[in-house]
């Protein structure tokens, strides 16, 4: 995250000293450029009272403390090529209620209202009505991230989640990157899924909502 915020996606961050969080609007995560250094932890307390950090492990140090979090796994895509589809279309500023909408619907996790400016987004539509989408968020040296992988409830089950992950991950390649994305280490089902479409499990993630400590 560090090294997206401090590097390709710098133009979408807020910095303070070793710290750096995304603007609101963009995304909820934060970074620090040494979690075991309580100066960046300081740094970080003049940008926000909360934030959603990831990495191999988060400890809070003083005057911040952990509300909640998960455990994720980190997948890469080496040795994938990725499938293009012809029935994707290219999502843009113009389509953000609908994206809000499919998002609230389908749940994959945080996205804001210009989220959807971190990268390239594609979806696939029925009968005029978004259905499902994916596209990219964190960039980083040589990596892009492929995010909010998501389904209406009403039309799951035909592939459509595969279709866009590959599609998107064609484009990620296309350009020289290597795509991964997360998903929660709970989710055996999924993590199958992106095995099979040339995924490999990398590294165990956690995901830490913190705030500044009350007392």
């Amino acid at each position: 995250m560090w090294a997206a915020l401090s590097g390709p996606q710098a133009c979408f961050a807020e910095a303070s000293g070793d710290a750096a969080r995304y603007q609101p609007e963009f995304s909820p995560f934060a970074a620090l450029s040494d979690p075991d250094d309580p100066a960046a932890w300081r740094d970080l307390a003049t940008l926000t009272d909360r934030a959603l950090l990831t990495g191999p492990s988060i400890t809070p140090l003083e005057g911040w403390e952990t509300v909640g979090g998960t455990t994720g796994a980190q997948m890469a895509g080496h040795g994938m090529t990725g499938v293009p589809d012809e029935e994707a279309v290219v999502l843009t500023e113009t389509d953000v209620p609908e994206i809000l909408d499919l998002i609230e619907r389908a749940q994959p996790g945080p996205f804001g209202k210009r989220t959807v400016e971190l990268g390239r987004y594609l979806g696939i539509r029925h009968e005029g009505r978004l259905i499902a989408m994916a596209g990219e968020r964190f960039q980083l040296p040589g990596w892009t991230e492929v995010s909010a992988v998501c389904t209406d409830p009403d039309f799951r089950g035909r592939g459509l989640g595969a279709r866009l992950t590959m599609a998107v991950a064609a484009a990620i390649l296309e350009r020289g990157d290597l795509p991964f994305l997360h998903v929660s280490a709970e989710n055996l089902g999924a993590i199958r899924l992106y095995e099979r479409l040339g995924f490999q499990v990398d590294h165990e993630v956690v995901f830490a909502a913190v705030r500044r400590s009350l007392a």
